[in-house]
């Protein structure tokens, strides 16, 4: 990983087994300050730009649920460039208004971005609904919505893309009973439902689909713990299942889990690790939060995970990101800048050790930095809903180490266009695969082979 102001830290790693291992780092140099900030450029108080984003080939995508261009609290998405900051477009769909929270929830997979708007009114009060765009020219794709949707469903609470499959969470539904939660399963290119997925276990409150993530043809969905009367409590887990299927392949459970953890709340996988933040635990008294890392095939716990410095209700994991066996959590209420300030953390996956650590340079109390996050190729980016460059809360998104430019071809960002991305490609021929979809048609077709062909063998920047 490389940051702009900061080389990899190196301090000691705790490491002991009681069943489970646990890391945190013993000794910690100077907390890394972002490359740039930014915020909306018709940025406004309340706004809380920055309670979700997202990063993908360069393009940062950013949340801001109380935007009001289409009514109090309808919502609104921004991109930015992540190499330079600038704002690209301002997104909202074709249909908003006044309370649907557009923006809540956003995923982008190359060229594909989805929006989640969970207070949608379409089939009752908070259907929810996900809108998905193309990012280069802002134009509206699809509006999904399930077959079975119904009010209070909050249908878009959680969203995630990979592979031209869309992945939602509706933690309001009621199929186990009152807020068990579902997830679906949605083809990018045509908006067709695919499938519905359940967990084998549920009940009332589970809230199944609070959090989603998915890589690989795999599916991760966080659930909260519920209690079943004369049965007891049963834990929250993070879920997964095959896409290609819909099956549940297992359930990950912390090995020392409490019912009042909040495991799950917040997960994300990549390249068969999944990582998990459990941001109530209790570490440093009460809710200084901790993080897990499993491995997708196995099931096994690998790390059990919290800060050296952590102190009590900084709620470290309450956001989650990984790529390329980096970690990146946020503390939205970690105390360095004061009060609820926020910071974010970086983590090998590997073996467990901190990185580094992340603060805003112009922090201050209220800021809430950590409430989102999102890494791609060592650049972070981080989302602080209570900065008030707007006006009181109207938000602002830090960004740590510098986008390289995109090298079209490139798909597997190794620094050159070859057989491997040329098998990608072909992998994923036919379908809406916005990496491989080089001419941003929609489609992976002969069109984007002939365009990779076309640069094979270039080395990139």
């Amino acid at each position: 990983m490389t940051n702009t102001r900061s080389h990899r830290n190196t301090g000691t790693l705790l490491a002991i087994t009681i069943g489970f291992s646990f890391a945190a780092q013993t000794a910690l140099s100077q907390p890394v300050t972002e490359s740039m900030k930014f915020s909306a450029t018709d940025g406004a108080i309340d706004q809380e730009f920055g309670n979700a984003v997202a990063i993908s080939n360069g393009i940062i995508a950013v949340g801001a649920r109380h935007d009001a261009e289409n009514g109090s609290n309808a919502g609104a998405l921004y991109l930015y460039s992540a190499a330079s900051g600038a704002q690209i477009m301002k997104l909202l769909p074709s249909d908003g208004a006044a309370g649907d929270e557009f923006g809540f929830s956003v995923a982008i997979d190359g060229g594909v971005v989805a929006v989640g708007a969970p207070q949608d009114v379409h089939n009752g009060t908070a259907t929810g609904s996900v809108y998905v765009f193309n990012a280069s020219t802002g134009a509206q794709l699809a509006k999904l919505t399930p077959s079975d949707g119904e009010a209070g469903d909050l249908f878009g609470y959680s969203v995630a893309i990979d592979a031209g499959v869309i992945a939602v969470g509706a933690v309001g539904n009621d199929d186990a009973g009152n807020s068990s939660g579902s997830a679906y399963l949605f083809d990018a290119a045509t908006g067709a439902q695919l499938e519905k997925l359940l967990p084998d276990q549920s009940a009332p409150n589970h809230y199944f689909g609070v959090s989603i993530a998915m890589d690989s043809g795999v599916v991760a969905v966080g659930s909260r713990s519920y209690f079943v009367l004369n049965e007891g409590f049963t834990l929250s887990a993070a879920f997964l299942f095959d896409v290609s299927s819909g099956a549940q392949i297992r359930a990950l459970r912390a090995n020392n889990g409490t019912w009042t953890d909040f495991f799950a709340e917040s997960l994300d996988i990549d390249n068969g690790l999944v990582a998990v933040g459990a941001w109530a635990r209790s570490v440093f008294f009460d809710h200084s939060g901790a993080m897990y890392v499993f491995d997708a095939a196995t099931g096994d716990q690998l790390h059990y995970i919290f800060p050296a410095d952590g102190h009590d209700r900084d709620h470290f994991g309450y956001s989650i990101s990984i790529h390329n066996g980096v970690i990146a959590a946020g503390a939205e209420q970690d105390g360095d800048n004061g009060w609820v300030a926020g910071s974010a953390y970086l983590y090998d996956a590997a073996s467990g050790a901190q990185i580094d650590k992340y603060l805003a340079s112009d922090g201050s109390q209220f800021d809430y930095f950590g409430t989102s996050i999102a890494i791609e190729d060592g650049v972070v980016v981080s989302g602080a809903i209570g900065d008030e460059d707007n006006g009181s809360d109207s938000g602002s998104v830090y960004v740590f180490g510098v986008a390289a430019p995109h090298c079209a071809g490139d798909l597997n960002a190794d620094g050159i266009v070859d057989t491997a991305d040329l098998g990608r490609l072909i992998a994923v021929f036919g379908t809406p695969d916005a990496d491989a979809d080089m001419n941003n048609d929609g489609l992976v077709d002969t069109a984007d082979l002939g365009a990779m062909i076309a640069v094979f063998s270039s080395i990139c920047p």
